[in-house]
């Protein structure tokens, strides 16, 4: 007996969903599921990381995740589950998922942190500047020359002369993270002093007048240690499948192959 489902008048079967799913442009995120799911099992059956939760932890990841639904008792809880098609085992597996995955990732980054902290940290520091561009060089070095014989505040000349959104805070910019700026900002900005204004430098259209106010090492805290591992389980999973993508590739180009093969033997 062939499974399927009932949508409206419309009766589906396994065989179609395929592709509604590459129509619906849903693949790539049932991609991405199936091989954390995959690696959560791999390595609940691993004895140097598995993933194991508590009783207590199952209970407080099901009070979030009813929390987050906004469930106000056991009817909202039944409704749901029957909108979404779900027997009580699978609501299961569902409301202890993303503690799973969080366990994942501490089972497997946690402990490179530090290491990745340090070799990513140049990128992470904040800094606070001021700036002030045009596209002419003129008035670029009649400006820096005003602002360094303190004829003017670099706040009011920023206002009445430069050109991009930072003209509306009198120049000023940030806290701002060095690898959202260009590198020559990035270079810039890196090797002055707070308070050093410098000279018009070219930058892409633009004749700049830089100011650093303050730089703000990055800090290696909770907040950060939760993004540099979403980033390492990020770039991990997209590896992942990138060699799944390639390794399909692959696999049909030797199949395409096979068949040019075939054919062409019945020509000899």
């Amino acid at each position: 007996m062939t499974e399927a489902i009932q949508i409206g008048n419309r009766t589906i079967t396994a065989s179609e969903l395929i592709s509604l799913l590459a129509n619906y442009q849903m693949l790539p995120q049932l991609r991405r599921e199936l091989i954390i799911d995959q690696a959560i099992e791999q390595n609940s059956r691993s004895e140097k990381v598995a993933i194991e939760c508590t009783l207590e932890e199952v209970a407080q990841a099901k009070q979030q995740f009813y929390a987050e639904k906004q469930f106000k008792n056991e009817e909202d809880i039944q409704a749901w589950m029957a909108h979404q098609g779900l027997t009580p085992e699978q609501l299961e597996v569902i409301t202890t998922r993303k503690l799973k995955i969080e366990k994942f990732k501490q089972a497997s980054w946690g402990n490179k942190l530090e290491s990745y902290f340090f070799q990513s940290k140049a990128k992470l520091d904040k800094v606070i500047y001021s700036l002030l561009r045009t596209q002419d060089v003129g008035i670029a070095q009649e400006l820096y020359f005003r602002i360094q014989a303190k004829e003017n505040s670099f706040a009011d000349l920023a206002r009445d002369y430069s050109l991009g959104p930072e003209a509306q805070t009198g120049g000023l910019v940030g806290p701002i993270e060095l690898n959202a700026l260009h590198p020559v900002m990035v270079q810039m900005l890196s090797s002055s002093q707070p308070g050093q204004i410098l000279p018009p430098t070219r930058i892409a259209d633009w004749l700049v007048i830089l100011r650093l106010e303050k730089f703000i090492p990055a800090q290696l805290d909770e907040f950060m240690k939760v993004r540099l591992l979403n980033e390492l389980f990020e770039t991990w999973l997209q590896e992942q499948q990138k060699q799944i993508m390639s390794a399909a590739s692959a696999a049909q180009g030797e199949a395409d192959s096979g068949q040019h093969r075939e054919g062409d033997k019945g020509l000899t």
